[in-house]
């Protein structure tokens, strides 16, 4: 549900701040008062592509949010946990800006979001039902969704899908096994020789580290024996670092016996002089112990070139060879037993499509039930609302037939769609190809009405709904617009003063001119301004005691509040 709504520099909007309630808002007011720049503006922050022009004139950047309650929408609090976000006491936070550079920004609970993320988070919250919006209901794809929710089969094909999936692979493996003999002779060998080839050299995880060290070593042997000699050299001849610390010791002890205070430098002289005569004695015996092996070296240059054959052909590392050659084993055992692997699973594969096809014609037959009962409902509507000859179709088309069999999907076998015929001698025609904005915006109303509980989008908006009615045509459009509000939180821009009266909560939108700039306000409308409102739409007169006392009737009649 919506709950509040920001809007500052965009178009002629300076800056706006608007708290709605549930049930049905209507929005009112003078033709180019800015109502259809108030939906414009909740339609970019929903995600709507948008450049510069939108932004105020004067302005640096336009920026437009919105604070709404997820705690009841399973859907989006889904979606929000398989992005690492949470819904923080149910309250979601959108936030989209754009600056005059070009420059936007996103953000869903301050998290910075690429704009289809936000298109795709935000279909779960609102729908924005104009003469001509891209609205959900128009895409084909959406109608099997809309249709099984409405049947209540949601469940049923989820667990379709998994089955279906795990078909999948089975048949996938059978193809993978449905070899001709001289394609599996020549994958036996291959992968025999790979194996070979690579047991031939026995290779270990981690082995090269410990041979480049050794060839280090051997190839740099005559530095590495010089630069030890030397060092074994500073430290123990006579005029070598152990010599000149045995002479200083000797002569901390004498001045310690005089001065105390000398006590821990000659402590340290002494712990420095045995550490390097350990050090001494240490590099003695590895250099004792270097011994140059020229054949060692060529071994091991060998061996390197050797595993650096086997990487070029089987991975970039010794542990991605030695996975290879795991997974060619395993390849290998299945090529030499193919055809009892493939009997066996010609079996399950054969029982799975049994059952996929199955459950598919379940679907189908729930599926057949659900239209019958979808198209009945919204044709019974559509009569109410000045529509009479109308006729609302589910096409359930089945997919191409492959072997003589329906070909079946992810969902079934069927690929419903919505066709409508708006008048009489009119053909059945795709709902999207409907070419009215009124009869579409209507069309929409009832399905709509007819979806309300099974349809999980909490909030929708309908712009112009009332395009082209009147009388009892829009008393059946107000009808209907407070029937859905019952489940759904509704908004509609009106001009209209017997849909306006059915309104939980009615807003007036008004142009002024303040100072030298035009802006756009809207207030909720109570009591009297109320009264005041519905009698202009009534007449153009909002003072004239007729208009009143009109309006005041039709409140009284019609009206959900009073006051």
């Amino acid at each position: 549900m919506l709950e509040e709504l920001f809007i500052r520099d965009f178009a002629i909007i300076e800056r706006l701040s608007l708290r709605f309630e549930r049930g049905l808002n209507l929005l009112t007011g003078e033709t180019g008062a800015g109502k259809s720049i108030l939906i414009g503006a909740l339609g970019f922050l929903l995600g709507n592509k948008a450049d510069t022009g939108i932004i105020r004139s004067g302005a640096d950047e336009t920026l437009v949010s919105a604070t709404l309650d997820v705690s009841a929408n399973a859907d989006a609090k889904a979606w929000l946990a398989s992005h690492d976000m949470d819904a923080e006491d149910g309250t979601v936070i959108l936030r989209r800006g754009l600056k005059n550079n070009g420059r936007g920004s996103v953000y869903i609970q301050n998290v910075p979001v690429l704009r289809q993320d936000l298109v795709d988070f935000s279909s779960l919250l609102i729908e924005v039902h104009g003469q001509r919006d891209s609205q959900a209901l128009l895409k084909k794809d959406k109608h099997r969704q809309i249709l099984d929710r409405y049947a209540g089969i949601e469940s049923d094909v989820a667990a379709y899908g998994k089955l279906y999936t795990e078909f999948g692979a089975k048949r996938k493996l059978l193809e993978s096994l449905a070899l001709s003999e001289a394609e599996r002779a020549r994958d036996l060998e291959l992968l025999g020789y790979a194996i070979e080839e690579i047991d031939g050299l026995k290779p270990v995880a981690g082995e090269e580290e410990a041979l480049a060290e050794e060839e280090l070593r051997l190839s740099g042997y005559e530095r590495l024996f010089g630069a030890v000699a030397q060092a074994c050299e500073l430290l123990s001849d006579q005029d070598g670092a152990l010599n000149k610390l045995r002479k200083a010791r000797v002569q901390l002890e004498a001045a310690q016996a005089i001065d105390q205070r000398l006590s821990e430098a000659s402590r340290r002289v002494d712990d420095a002089y045995y550490e390097l005569e350990d050090v001494s004695q240490a590099l003695g015996s590895y250099a004792d112990q270097l011994q140059y092996d020229p054949s060692r070296l060529e071994e091991i240059e060998g061996r390197l070139s050797a595993l650096q054959k086997l990487k070029r052909k089987y991975g970039a590392t010794l542990h991605e060879v030695l996975r290879y050659r795991a997974d060619a084993q395993a390849q290998l055992a299945r090529l030499e037993n193919w055809a009892e692997d493939r009997a066996a699973l010609e079996a399950e594969a054969a029982a799975l499509e049994a059952l996929v096809y199955e459950r598919a014609e379940g679907l189908s037959a729930s599926r057949s039930a659900g239209a019958m009962e979808l198209e009945a409902s919204v044709a019974a509507i559509l009569k109410t609302l000045g529509m009479p000859n109308a006729r609302f179709s589910v096409a359930l088309e089945r997919k191409p037939l492959a072997d003589g069999k329906v070909v079946v999907g992810p969902y079934g076998a069927d690929e419903p769609e919505f066709f409508v015929s708006a008048n009489k001698g009119e053909p059945l025609r795709p709902l999207a190809l409907v070419a009215s904005g009124g009869e579409l915006s209507r069309i929409m109303l009832a399905l709509k009405t007819v979806l309300a509980k099974a349809d999980g989008v909490p909030t929708m908006i309908f712009d112009e709904i009332d395009t082209g009615i009147g009388g009892e045509v829009a008393l059946g459009v107000a009808e209907h617009l407070a029937g859905l509000s019952a489940a759904k939180q509704v908004f509609c821009i009106t001009h209209l003063a017997s849909i306006a009266v059915r309104a939980d909560n009615h807003y007036k939108v008004e142009k002024h001119v303040e100072g030298e700039r035009t802006v756009t306000r809207v207030s909720r409308l109570e009591g009297d301004t109320r009264v005041r409102e519905i009698a202009r739409m009534l007449s153009g007169d909002a003072e004239s005691a007729a208009s009143l006392a009109h309006a005041e009737q039709l409140l009284h009649k019609l009206g959900r509040t009073r006051g």
